[in-house]
Formats: structure tokens, C-alpha cells, sequence
């Protein structure tokens, strides 16, 4: 910025223009000042006077602190959702990225102005940026990252309605490139008024507290969750920024009211916050004496109704509820939202598109299953914007932008693939670029296989030098599809400072089995992690997602697909052969089933988190499919160090991982638990299971016996002994708590089955002295 601003007629005069426009139709406008930064910064000052609006409404985004508007640094830019502003001027020098983006497009209210500025549109894609450096994870370089998702959004802010575009420079004068001109046939704007139903329920004000028809018709919608006796669910759909969260807010206050005891649930209390907000707000109105504790998230109501909220994955273990409200429910797995199914009264409440979400991926995952229940089922959905009319062209740019309505092909034009009819294909960034249809289908279907998708990732599947695309195409459209990312083969400087606790970007499975199994030579072999993996819900169970990985097995066993990005000298082996990868891999959080398919897939267990995620309640996995001698001897370390630590771990930080998962995990090891018990001990195991000798004297030799019986691949035992195995002898759970879990009438038949499991497992692994011993009780 300039010691002495120099003000630029053009550009006061084209802020004002474009906030006139923006306040005709309740709508947004955004200025993109092009240039030198210091240019853009006196521009900016210039099109915030042009725009006449209170200095208390404009919000810079910046790095930079010498600034007299409220300023907010890009790292925090979070603390803006849920608030509303007339101008948010972002400057892009600094700190810029697509989730960024996202996030300001929602904060502007109608009649405002986003401005952005930039470096000169030409030389942005190519400028070097902090999100680029978090970008070039080792071994890459800053240099192998490219701007292709800029570049991509520079030729969208030359095209797109409702975009103005000055060039600025530092002698003050400006360029008016484009005037921000919108079809005001397409960008007519327009927003109903609320309603308040004949019949309500709840009281008037609430209708009154809502800001559109469509938030008033949710509200009507939410009264079915009123109590009276039966089973009820509601899910709320909208895009964001269409006051479903205010609209929670507004119910939970009429249910406590009542006396309801409610329940709220999201991600981060960030995401309800807004709702509670609104439930005080009512409650203030309706002269209802409330106390709010901020510190436990709990808003109590003086007729003995409640507000409170906790994370999603302790809903299970807080005090029942008689309402249950999920909120941002599209980023929550699958597993969660069908145990929330448990509660009478629940309601869902999920974006459609946007950037805390992805509700396409709630209504192909969990829907089914909500429809399955016994609740009476009813679906509302919100189209109208809470912060300015339909038709907005800044919402409309960051859609397009950030693909925030990406979707896979419809059902009709892939539902006939087979693995017969579909082709193997690697996804460039260039050819993407270059096809915005297919550019949609696969993104569409990579925020189908997530539950938390952001824009940050689109930029990474454009720009990220150590990710790679695999799909399988069926007549030209894609039906599945793996994101790959390189990891590993770092030096070794970096390998220390990865074993003594530095966090290492883009090398996950390294990380882990650095920094937590404590392997400094972990991230010596070349490896790809499985970053997300989708198949078209459509042809799912047709053996696709297999196919794909079968594929990709075979093209990781020719050679290293990016080593070229790493430089000429390390793409072969110096003979013209492409230089090894050493294992395929993947992380994620563990369910029964996904480990299952995995290990389906050649994939072994070789680490189980010991500290569950917050959000999901899941324990990770770290599995290891081995394509090279490194590669096989890092499996077979870290397999041995694995079952040598699990009668540690399972009785103690893994105590409460799901008996299911602990079984499916240990199936898929890659090699048996060695046991090899003393003659005494066998007497221990023979005396407690056919005699009247107790478990509980010495769990050890029951303990390597059961991980024996675990890991083998003919299992001796059936699906409720083993569960029965883990849950009392490897987790060390108390008897009335393991009986009662999986249905034995009492404690003393539980006693009984396990006597029995081990009656089996000694005729089965017992030595010549065991079956000696055993003779004693015949």
C-alpha cells in the first residue's frame, strides 16, 4: 500500500454502479481489482467509498494489519461463518485458497460486494502462493505444483456473469476490463416472505423469526417431531445459506419449551452454533426464563426442557434424549447416522452442496436405510437464501468454481457396466482441465466417497504433484475411481525429524508408521496410499471397485507412474526400466465391512489407531498390500510388531473398538500369531476349560491362544465365540457387561461359552502333553 493512496475515479465509480445494481435485486457483485498489490490495496479504499456503505459492515481478509476496517487473517476467515457483511474485500497476495473462497461467498449479504484482489490475471495461475508450498509434500518440490485450478478460475471470473474486472496500477489509474453485467432474466432477484401456518403448533414468534418461506415451511415441517407417541424422522435439505441450522435453532426452542429434553449433534459445535443462537434468541421473545452454560453447550429452560450439545460419536454414551437434532448430518459416516435411528424423535439436517458436506452422499449412503426404519419419514427442503435473493451470481460463480454441485453421470448412462465393458484409464490434470463435463463426473464421484470433501481438495486433484487418478469408464463415463498419492522414499534427514515428531504433509502411512509404531526406516520404500476409492452407486456389488485396484496393482508392479515429476534422473533405474514402487496402501476409519473388502483385496493390517476420531468415533486402520522385496520387508516388521503389541493395546486404549472390527483386522494379518505355550501353561487353559481351574488366574496363555485362533485363515471358531474371545479374554471387558452385550441370559452362561470356545480351541492347537491332561477329565 502506498505512503500517500491515490484514489481511481473508475474504480469508486464502478464499486458504486455495482452496489446499486446488487442492492436492486437483493443480490451480490463481485469486483476483482487486478494488479500490483499495493494498487490494489488504494483501489480497494476506493471502491468501499464508491460503495457507500457503513465502514462498520467491511471485513478485509489480509495478511496485512495497517487497515481501519475490521480486518481478519486468511487462517482465521472461519470466525466470519454465520456472521453478515456488506463488503469483504480478500486479498489474494496471501493466504488464498479455495476453501477460502468458499467461505466468503456465504458472508456477503445481499446488496454487498466480494472483492477480490489479485495479482495481474494473466501471471496469477503461474504465481507461486503459501497454499502451493502445503502442496508440495516431500519429496516434491514448490516447482512440481501447478496453477491449474487458478488458471481455471481466472477464465470463470473472465466469463461469469455478475464479475467486474479492473486492472489497477500503481499510478492510480484503472482498466475497466469488465462491468460485472448480469441477464437480468437468468439473475432476477427475488426471496418470499415467511408464513405461519393455519394449524401451528408452536407459537406464532417462531414463525415470525424466520427470514424466508421456505425456513417457515421447515419450521411447519419440524412441529411432526412434537410428542405424540409415535416414531418420527425429519431431514431437511438445502444448500448453504438457506437458515436450516436457524431453523433447528428456532424448533429446539419450541420443543424445550415443552419440555422436551433436545439433543443436538454436528461435527463441531461451530456448525449448531448459530442454532443456539437463535433458540435463545426465541426463548428471549417468548419471555421464557432460560439459563445458558456456554462452557457445556447446554441452554435450560426453567419448565424443565433442555438444550444441549455433544459430539456425534458420544451420543451413544450421554443421557437419552427425547428429541435428537443432527445437524450438517452429510458429514457424518454412515454408521453414526443409523445409530442415531435409535432415538424416537430425530431429525437430519444436511447440505446439499457445500463446503461442510456433501448431501448427495447422505441420500445415496444412508437413506436407505432411514427409509428402512420404522420412523414415519418427512422431507422438507429450503431453496430460497437467507442472505440475499435466488439467482445471486456470486453463489452461482463459487458453484462452478469449486464444483460445489458436482455429480456423478446419471444412473441410465452407466447402469448396464460390467467388468467386462469398462476401460482402465489414467485421469490427467490437463485432460480435465481441458473436459468440464468429465472434470464434474469424477469429482462428483470422489465427494461421493468421502463424508468430508472440500474445495481445497478439487485444487489438490489439479495442482497436487504427488497425487495421481486412476478410473474404470464404461461407453466414455466414469463409473469408478481412485485418487492415489505417492508417499514415502524420503531422505535421511527427513526421516529423523519424522521420528522425532515433525509432521511430514502428503506421507501419511510413513507418518504413522514412523512417528507412532516408532520405524525410523518406515519411509525409506516408495509407496501409493489409496486416498479415496468410489464406484457409481449405481453398479455397486459388480466387483468394480476390485477391478480398479486389481488394475492399479498391476500398473504399481511396472514402475513408478510419477517418479518423472521428481526429476529425469529418478524416473528409472538408470537401465530404462521405471523405477519400483514398493507397496500399495491405505488408511482409513475402520468398519467391519471396509476392512473386509480391503483384505478381499490383498491388503494386510499393520496398525490400529489407539485414539478414536472425534467426529466419527471410529479407530483408523493402516493396511498393506507388499509389491516389492522393501515393500514385503516393511509388511513383515510391522506385522510382528503389530501382533506382539495387540494383548497390550486391546486390553487397555483399544478396550471399546468394536468386537467386529477387532476380528476383521485381525483376519486380515498377513501372517498367524505365532503361539507356542509352555506345558504348564496348557494345563492353565485345559484345567479352566474342562475342569474347575479359572480363567481369571492367568489371562496370558488364553489371551495368545485366542490371537492365535484370530488370525489363522480357517477359523475354529463361530461368529459369537470369537466376539466372545475378544470382548472378555484380548479386551478384558467385565463378565456382566460381555454377557449382556452379546445375549447370554446370564453371567454364568457366559462363564459356560467361554469354557466351551476353549474346550474347542484345545482339541484344536493342544500339544501331545494338553491332550494328556485333557484325558484327566473324560
Amino acid at each position: 500500500m502506498s505512503e500517500s493512496p491515490r484514489t481511481n475515479p473508475a474504480v469508486r465509480t464502478l464499486a458504486g454502479d455495482l452496489a446499486a445494481r446488487a442492492g436492486a435485486t437483493d443480490q451480490r457483485r463481485l469486483l476483482v481489482l487486478s494488479g500490483d498489490r499495493d494498487a490494489g490495496w488504494d483501489a480497494a479504499f476506493d471502491a468501499v467509498e464508491g460503495a457507500g456503505v457503513d465502514e462498520d459492515a467491511v471485513t478485509f481478509v489480509s495478511t496485512r494489519e495497517e487497515v481501519r476496517f475490521d480486518r481478519v487473517s486468511p487462517a482465521r476467515a472461519d470466525s466470519l461463518l454465520g456472521t453478515t457483511r456488506t463488503v469483504v474485500v480478500c486479498d489474494t497476495h496471501e493466504g488464498f485458497s479455495p476453501n477460502l473462497f468458499g467461505t466468503l461467498s456465504g458472508v456477503v449479504d445481499g446488496g454487498g460486494l466480494l472483492i477480490l484482489l489479485t495479482p495481474p490475471l494473466d501471471e496469477w495461475p503461474d504465481a507461486t502462493t503459501e497454499f502451493d508450498a502445503g502442496l508440495a509434500v516431500p519429496p516434491f518440490s514448490s516447482t512440481a505444483v501447478t496453477g491449474r485450478f487458478r488458471q481455471r478460475f481466472v477464465d470463470l471470473l473472465r466469463t461469469h456473469p455478475g464479475v467486474a474486472v479492473v486492472d489497477v496500477r500503481a499510478d492510480g489509474e484503472g482498466t475497466v476490463r469488465r462491468s460485472g453485467g448480469t441477464d437480468e432474466s437468468v439473475f432476477a432477484g427475488e426471496r418470499a416472505g415467511p408464513t405461519t401456518p393455519d394449524t401451528a403448533a408452536f407459537p406464532r414468534a417462531a414463525y415470525e423469526a424466520c427470514r424466508t418461506h421456505d425456513q417457515s415451511r421447515a419450521l411447519a415441517a419440524l412441529e411432526r417431531l412434537r410428542a405424540t407417541g409415535s416414531r418420527e424422522a425429519v431431514v431437511v435439505e438445502a444448500d448453504r445459506g438457506r437458515g436450516k441450522s436457524s431453523a433447528a435453532g428456532l424448533a429446539a426452542a419450541c420443543l424445550a419449551r415443552e419440555g422436551d429434553d433436545v439433543l443436538v449433534t454436528a461435527p463441531r459445535y461451530r456448525n449448531a452454533e448459530e442454532g443456539f443462537d437463535r433458540a435463545r434468541e426465541l426463548l428471549e421473545t417468548l419471555r421464557v426464563d432460560a439459563s445458558h452454560d456456554a462452557g457445556d453447550h447446554v441452554l435450560a429452560v426453567a419448565d424443565g426442557g433442555r438444550i444441549r450439545f455433544c459430539r456425534p460419536a458420544d451420543v451413544a454414551e450421554t443421557d437419552p434424549a427425547d428429541v435428537l437434532l443432527v445437524d450438517e448430518a452429510a458429514a457424518l459416516p454412515v454408521h453414526l447416522l443409523t445409530s442415531f435411528l435409535d432415538v424416537d424423535r430425530v431429525a437430519f439436517f444436511t447440505t446439499v452442496h457445500g463446503y461442510e458436506g456433501a448431501g448427495r452422499g447422505f441420500t445415496v449412503r444412508f437413506r436407505d436405510r432411514l427409509d428402512a426404519s420404522d420412523h414415519a419419514v418427512t422431507d422438507v427442503r429450503l431453496d430460497d437464501p437467507i442472505r440475499y435473493a435466488r439467482g445471486d451470481p456470486v453463489e452461482s460463480l463459487a458453484f462452478r468454481a469449486l464444483l460445489l454441485d458436482a455429480r456423478p453421470p446419471v444412473d441410465q448412462l452407466v447402469e448396464d457396466a460390467t467388468s467386462e465393458t469398462v476401460e482402465y484409464e489414467t485421469l490427467t490434470p490437463d485432460a480435465l482441465l481441458a473436459d468440464e463435463h468429465r472434470l464434474r463426473e469424477v469429482f462428483g464421484l470422489l465427494v461421493l466417497a468421502h463424508y468430508r470433501t472440500e474445495p481445497n481438495d478439487l485444487a489438490r486433484l489439479l495442482d497436487a504433484p504427488n497425487l495421481t487418478l486412476r478410473a474404470l469408464t464404461h461407453a466414455g463415463r466414469v463409473v469408478s475411481v481412485a485418487l492415489l498419492a505417492r508417499e514415502g522414499g524420503l531422505d535421511a534427514g527427513l526421516r529423523a525429524r519424522m521420528y522425532d515428531g515433525e509432521r511430514v504433509r502428503g506421507n501419511m502411512l510413513p507418518d504413522v508408521l514412523t512417528s507412532q509404531v516408532r520405524d525410523e526406516d518406515a519411509a525409506v520404500p516408495v509407496g501409493y496410499r489409496v486416498m479415496r476409492i468410489a464406484t457409481h452407486h449405481a453398479v455397486r456389488s459388480r466387483g468394480l471397485g476390485s477391478a480398479l485396484l486389481g488394475e492399479v496393482r498391476d500398473e504399481l508392479l511396472a514402475g513408478d507412474p510419477l517418479a518423472g515429476r521428481l526429476g529425469s534422473s529418478d524416473a528409472s533405474d538408470g537401465a530404462g526400466r521405471r523405477t519400483p514402487v514398493d507397496w500399495v496402501g491405505v488408511g482409513y476409519g475402520a468398519t467391519p465391512s471396509l476392512v473386509s473388502f480391503w483384505r478381499e483385496n490383498g491388503f494386510r493390517t499393520l496398525y490400529l489407531s489407539t485414539s478414536r476420531n472425534e467426529t466419527s468415533g471410529e479407530h483408523s486402520v493402516v493396511m498393506l498390500d507388499a509389491l516389492s522385496r522393501r515393500g514385503r520387508e516393511l509388511q513383515t516388521r510391522h506385522t510382528a510388531w503389530f501382533l506382539g503389541r495387540l494383548a497390550g493395546t486391546l486390553s487397555d486404549p483399544l478396550r471399546d473398538l468394536d468386537a467386529d472390527v477387532v476380528r476383521a483386522a485381525l483376519r486380515a494379518v498377513d501372517d498367524a500369531y505365532r503361539c507356542s505355550l509352555t506345558e504348564r501353561e496348557w494345563r492353565v487353559v485345559v484345567d479352566a476349560s474342562f475342569g474347575p481351574g479359572l480363567y481369571s488366574v492367568n489371562p496370558h496363555p488364553f489371551r495368545r491362544l485366542a490371537l492365535r485362533a484370530l488370525t489363522v485363515e480357517e477359523r475354529p471358531l463361530d461368529a459369537t465365540a470369537e466376539r466372545l474371545l475378544v470382548r472378555k479374554v484380548l479386551q478384558a471387558r467385565p463378565w456382566d457387561a460381555v454377557a449382556d452385550e452379546l445375549g447370554f441370559v446370564s453371567t454364568g452362561q457366559c462363564m459356560k461359552a467361554l469354557g466351551r470356545a476353549y474346550q474347542v480351541l484345545v482339541e484344536w492347537a493342544g500339544t501331545d502333553a494338553a491332550a494328556a491332561h485333557r484325558r484327566r477329565y473324560e
